[in-house]
């Protein structure tokens, strides 16, 4: 695990590697994140966000307005924004053996590259589509878990809490050790040791509904 610091919601993290973060609103979200963002580009890392392609022009937009360097930093290749469509759906599915080898790629590339270090946000808005393979997301969740500790990194995973069930967002908990809620950081009570996770998500009868559904 690293012993780098972190800063989130104005608090110092060590060691931090997989966090989920809930929002109402994209304004929310990257006025909270911005400054994770920025940190990242002034200590090194290499900032990696991956979003739908029809948020991406909203993405940069919001960085730009919260003063961050976006576009020396895009073509240092120090930040990438990238397409849920190119990653964690690409061909229009979700494997998680393709996404967890995808982020170990990433990973191990840094480490081998100028940036040592990754600090990610993946906004989790494409699950909704309910492509085939999606009801292996929290699965590849409590994998990221196992994954995250033999790299220097910090991996966010933005929701909509307007939009995920709350069967959805009982599982983000159990897969994250640490939660961003209304602004502030909490080191998460719910989350489960990843191995107990997956056998209990193994003996889960049935797909569980990612959409919050109307009443």
């Amino acid at each position: 695990m690293s012993n780098r610091s972190v800063t989130l919601c104005g608090q110092q993290l060590h060691g931090l590697q997989h966090i989920c973060a809930f929002f109402d609103s994209r304004e929310e979200q990257y006025q909270v994140l911005n400054p994770y963002f920025q940190e990242g580009l002034d200590t090194g890392d290499e900032v990696v966000i991956i979003a739908e392609t029809g948020a991406h022009e909203h993405c940069i937009s919001s960085m730009r307005g919260g003063g961050l360097p976006v576009r020396s930093a895009m073509a240092s290749g120090q930040l990438q924004v990238l397409p849920s469509e190119d990653t964690y759906i690409k061909d229009g599915v979700f494997v998680v053996d393709r996404m967890c080898e995808m982020l170990e790629e990433v990973l191990q590339s840094a480490k081998a590259g100028p940036f040592k270090s990754v600090r990610t946000m993946g906004d989790m808005e494409w699950a909704l589509r309910n492509l085939p393979g999606t009801d292996d997301l929290m699965m590849y969740e409590a994998r990221v878990n196992l994954l995250a500790p033999k790299h220097d990194c910090t991996l966010l995973c933005a929701y909509d809490l307007n939009r995920f069930s709350g069967r959805a967002i009982a599982d983000v908990l159990a897969t994250h050790s640490h939660v961003v809620l209304n602004g502030r950081v909490h080191e998460n009570p719910y989350f489960m040791d990843p191995v107990t996770y997956l056998q209990k998500l193994g003996l889960r009868k049935g797909s569980q509904p990612l959409e919050r559904q109307a009443h």
